[in-house]
């Protein structure tokens, strides 16, 4: 089956389109046809080596397709069952396995591609918003990047909650999906400083609580935008890793709060995964959650496809398509 593997890491040229065997379920494992992947920045972080991956590495966690086979023990999936998951064993590829603990089912009302499109970033949106900062009507928040596959899902859910949202694009067209998902204001960084830009936004005080999932380029900017004791939600390095600094800097800009969460920690149980998609999975069917799919791209132009993610040149999820 073809799959898109790394030998060893670096920049998009590293992909590498191979036939390899189709893999065997192991105990407490489901394969599955992979109907869609979303393509993340996690992926590029695995490619280019910031994150540590056994090599040869197949790319991918976020997929949605077919169940074709149960390992041993797997009693509450079978064949023919339509599931999602945002932690496959190597999504960029015809087929791929995963714990049939960490996969969810997904309801006749959504899409693979929809799945696919709203897994990760979904339920990333979801506990930033619900958990790790719960937000709470009047609540003024930061959401850099708010044109992209978190960011639009982020500002619906935060809306929905009744925060007041300003977010940070890069150009007029993300400017215009950003206020179309539900932003207050928008700030094009590229033009103003978006730190004024917040302070202003709240009237002087500063924000309660910053989605930053830029990293490196946002940082001292992030810190500068918040209210004395806001929240730095740290949760994506876009730009490069968030660079070393005193806890002291914390006290010194308001006695602020950082924390860097991820996924895997908000999704510890099978309940807390079913319970987080599956609200999801509802607000989509309802209406209540628009999901935009940006681009797709045949698997084997994965490359194009992390070109243009790093490049900053998408909006909302991008999807390849084995």
């Amino acid at each position: 089956m073809l799959a898109i593997r790394i030998h060893e890491t670096g920049g998009a040229e590293k992909l590498r389109a191979e036939d390899i065997p189709v893999p065997s379920p192991r105990a407490g494992e489901i394969r599955f046809r992979v109907e869609a992947v979303g393509v993340n920045f996690i992926d590029t972080y695995h490619r280019s080596g910031l994150y540590k991956v056994e090599l040869p590495h197949t790319l991918g966690q976020e997929a949605a397709g077919v169940v074709t086979a149960v390992g041993a023990g797997v009693t509450e999936l079978r064949p023919g069952d339509r599931v999602a998951t945002a932690r496959a064993n190597g999504a960029y590829a015809a087929e791929t396995t995963v714990p049939a603990a960490l996969a969810v089912r997904v309801p006749d009302s959504v899409s693979s591609a929809l799945a696919a499109a709203v897994l990760l970033q979904g339920m990333t949106a979801h506990y930033l918003a619900g958990d790790t900062f719960p937000l709470k009507a009047g609540d003024t928040a930061l959401v850099h990047a708010g044109a992209g596959g978190v960011g639009l899902l982020l500002i619906q859910i935060a809306k929905s909650r009744g925060a007041r949202i300003i977010a940070t694009v890069g150009n007029e067209e993300k400017a215009a999906l950003a206020r179309d998902a539900g932003a207050d204001a928008v700030c094009l960084y590229t033009r103003e400083n978006f730190a004024e830009a917040a302070r202003a936004f709240s009237n002087g005080r500063g924000v309660d609580v910053a989605y930053d999932s830029v990293g490196r380029d946002t940082f001292e900017g992030t810190l500068n935008s918040l209210r004395p004791r806001g929240m730095f939600v740290s949760y994506g390095n876009a730009s490069g890793p968030v660079p070393p600094f005193a806890p002291l800097v914390l006290s010194q800009k308001g006695s602020l709060f950082f924390t860097r969460p991820t996924l895997a920690h908000y999704t510890q149980t099978p309940a807390e995964l079913n319970a987080r998609a599956g609200e999801l999975f509802d607000w989509m069917s309802s209406g209540r959650l628009r999901v935009r799919i940006g681009a797709t791209y045949p698997l084997s132009a994965a490359a194009e496809a992390h070109r243009a993610l790093e490049g900053r040149a998408t909006t909302g999820k991008v999807l390849l398509i084995p």
